[in-house]
């Protein structure tokens, strides 16, 4: 499918997704989330060393938007991302970033 065959709303949800992982908390987030990973809440906040109130609020947002998914498992709450293409994203802003 390309851009220009989304109707308004899919370009509206588009747009809602990027500007979630337009952030530098959340791409490290995303990163970590690659590859059919799934994390919980207190494993993101320890590899990314932030307050683990500060990542439930990037995973609210991310999962909101659609970017990720979560699973249950007993007490624990497993994140990981909704699409797997979206790591293309994640891929192509390093790489973008590296050549600069």
């Amino acid at each position: 499918m390309k851009i220009k065959d989304l109707d308004a709303e899919l370009l509206e949800k588009a747009a809602g997704m990027l500007k979630a992982i337009a952030h530098p908390m959340r791409i490290a987030i995303l990163s970590h989330l690659e590859d059919g990973n799934m994390l919980t809440v207190t494993e993101i906040h320890k590899l990314l060393n932030i307050e683990q109130s500060t990542t439930s609020h990037h995973l609210g947002i991310l999962k909101d938007k659609g970017v990720l998914s979560s699973k249950r498992e007993g007490k624990n709450t497993f994140y990981y991302l909704k699409h797997n293409s979206l790591r293309n994203i994640v891929d192509c802003v390093s790489k973008c970033t590296i050549a600069s």
